[in-house]
């Protein structure tokens, strides 16, 4: 049900777009520089590969072609305290002439392999860590702010806008809606909206997160920006919305869940506020927006605060495992020309390049439901939490405002 046009008391409406817009840009700084390290390790997890039939690098002692050798061969201070292997070696690659030198190989492998796979969410952030330096967990903190700012800022703003404003084509015209799906409808356009405006920029984040090489801060920014340069010089500018399809498929559901049940959680949790209180039994259905709208605008802080944050993270999790497969494929496929040569190399096939859904059938034969929901724990443990902060963060600066403006208008009155 819309909102009547008598109905002048929505607190929403009180509220100037520049106001949502600097809740907005509050929430994304706090969230971002909170939930930055669990995302690094989601990426990390999500684009490593799968353990396959691949050569031991005991069978390798004797090869010499390397054009076929899989990544991850010792290339590490163990193999060159071992071998004395130039620095500038590719491959560290033991010599048949010398009887240890495939056991102490093998040793080389195994360590550095178990360095770079990640078994856990917690493994991830610790192995990272210990091994790269506790900087590395906000690697690409500089990008995600870029592009979380603008965001949430044309996501919050445009939800709230298709939700309460008058001239909405969700509450009044022929696209008029159901209150009931207006959630699922709103936070659906809005996602597309903003998803469409920073896709190149979350291209840059990602792969950026997804670098293994530890050349500082200014060296992998260099570097994705240089990977960027050459993907665009070989395909155009579209192939910065690589992955868009796959983005929309995962965040406009992710959305569509999430505003409904976080509206309807909040829906929950202010009506039993409100009974406790005697308040609600006399309700009539028809009324219960608007008598919750301005339950919720006779809120203290506090309670406004509990509310969002227990419904955004109960919905985000969910939303979150539930697209976690879409933002797998999502994640491999913007990855899947991080190297020059798979840049170069025009007749390499790659499972990426297949349609969404047939990629997907592809890891779910490949790889299990394992693979399909691969980085769960840390989507829904980063998920979760960055929904709470940011929508308590943006109602509180919502609320605010709204006292702010009333103060200053209150003022003006007895002036």
């Amino acid at each position: 049900m819309a909102p009547s046009d008598d109905d002048e008391t929505d607190p929403g409406l009180a509220i100037s777009m520049t106001q949502k817009m600097l809740s907005a840009v509050t929430g994304s700084v706090l969230t971002s520089l909170l939930v930055t390290p669990l995302d690094v390790v989601r990426v990390r997890l999500q684009s490593q590969s799968t353990p396959s039939h691949r050569p031991s690098p005991t069978n390798l002692a004797g090869v010499s072609s390397f054009s076929n050798l899989p990544p991850n061969l010792g290339i590490s201070a163990c193999c060159r305290e071992v071998f004395w292997v130039n620095n500038n070696a590719p491959y560290c690659v033991a010599s048949p002439s010398i009887p240890s030198s495939t056991a102490a190989l093998d040793a080389c492998a195994a360590e550095e392999v178990q360095r770079k796979n990640f078994t856990s969410t917690f493994d991830g952030l610790r192995k990272i860590a210990r091994n790269e330096g506790p900087r590395t967990l906000w690697r690409g903190l500089s990008p995600t702010l870029v592009m979380a700012i603008p965001a949430n800022v044309i996501y919050f703003a445009g939800y709230d806008w298709l939700r309460t404003s008058r001239t909405s084509p969700l509450t009044h015209g022929v696209f008029k809606i159901h209150d009931a799906y207006a959630p699922l409808v709103a936070g659906s356009f809005a996602r597309i909206l903003a998803a469409i405006a920073v896709s190149p920029i979350e291209m840059f984040r990602t792969r950026m997160q997804a670098a293994h090489h530890a050349s500082g801060p200014t060296g992998h920014f260099r570097e994705t920006l240089h990977g960027l340069r050459e993907m665009v010089g070989v395909e155009g500018y579209r192939s910065l919305w690589r992955g868009l399809n796959l983005t929309l498929w995962r965040d406009v559901p992710f959305s569509a869940i999430y505003w409904w049940g976080y509206e309807s959680g909040r829906d929950v949790l202010t009506d039993v506020r409100e009974r406790s209180r005697g308040r609600r039994d006399s309700v009539s259905v028809r009324d219960d927006r608007r008598s919750r709208s301005r339950s919720r605008e006779k809120e203290n802080t506090t309670a406004t605060l509990v509310d969002s944050f227990i419904a955004g993270a109960a919905s985000g999790a969910v939303a979150a495992l539930v697209t976690t497969p879409f933002d797998v494929g999502k994640t491999r496929q913007q990855i899947a020309k991080h190297s020059s040569q798979q840049v170069s190399n025009a007749n390499f096939f790659r499972p990426e390049d297949l349609a969404m859904p047939r990629f997907l059938w592809h890891i779910l034969k490949e790889e299990g439901m394992s693979g399909l929901f691969k980085g769960w724990a840390a989507r829904c443990l980063k998920v979760a939490p960055a929904c709470a902060i940011m929508i308590s963060s943006y109602e509180i600066g919502k609320k605010m405002a709204g006292g702010m403006n009333e103060r200053r208008e209150s003022r003006s009155q007895h002036e």
